[in-house]
């Protein structure tokens, strides 16, 4: 009895083909190449969404807005509580461009509106804990009823100088700085009541209202 040859079993070819794939990705060569066109594609496609978002926001501008330090919102808040002692109320240029606002006080921006948008919320939430009606959905109803009456007072602004062909020099992005302040006398007023009564707050709001209307005049 002779035992039959034992054959060599052929060796199963990879799934699909990912074994040779695999073994021509690790070529460096291949790899630098497919590493360069995909951060090409990356890039392109990076330039395309800036192209259609420039379309609607200006990024260059919105930037400005926020180029704030700490020493610019110290004396921005100072301006805004106490503007009767401000004389020079003169926008800074240089070259023809506006100075970032970290560097002119007078220069409107949009991060003390942001933060004070925020805050404004937190407060109303906090004050109505003390009341005992909090719930965590009223942060959200309380942020989007602000955010839809500021949204309504900018629109009305922008249609009134629009309608009345009103000539200026503001911005819509300044329109929203100025008319975003107002959260910090609310904030003011409500932190008011808080410590020394209702009566405080009227007082405080009435004061901010004030000084608020004396800064944008200015």
């Amino acid at each position: 009895y002779r035992a039959p040859p034992v054959l060599p079993q052929p060796q199963p070819p990879g799934v699909f083909g990912y074994e040779n794939q695999t073994s021509i990705l690790a070529d460096p060569i291949v790899a630098d190449a497919a590493l360069q066109y995909g951060s090409k594609l990356m890039g392109t496609g990076r330039a395309m969404v800036d192209k259609e978002l420039g379309k609607y926001i200006a990024f260059s501008s919105l930037k400005y807005y926020f180029a704030v330090d700490t020493r610019y919102v110290i004396g921005k808040l100072k301006l805004l509580f106490f503007p009767f002692f401000h004389s020079d109320w003169f926008l800074k240029f240089d070259g023809g461009d506006p100075l970032l606002p970290r560097y002119d006080v007078n220069a409107p921006d949009l991060y003390i509106p942001t933060m004070a948008y925020t805050t404004y919320v937190l407060v109303a939430g906090l004050m109505l804990g003390l009341q005992n009606r909090f719930a965590p959905e009223v942060l959200g109803i309380l942020a989007s009823q602000a955010l839809a009456w500021n949204v309504a007072e900018n629109l009305l602004h922008i249609v009134t100088i629009y309608i009345g062909n009103i000539k200026t020099r503001l911005r819509t992005l300044d329109i929203i700085a100025f008319t975003g302040y107002k959260y910090v006398g609310i904030i003011l007023a409500t932190l008011s009541s808080l410590i020394f009564g209702q009566k405080s707050y009227y007082l405080a709001l009435v004061y901010f209202s004030i000084t608020l209307t004396f800064y944008i005049v200015s």
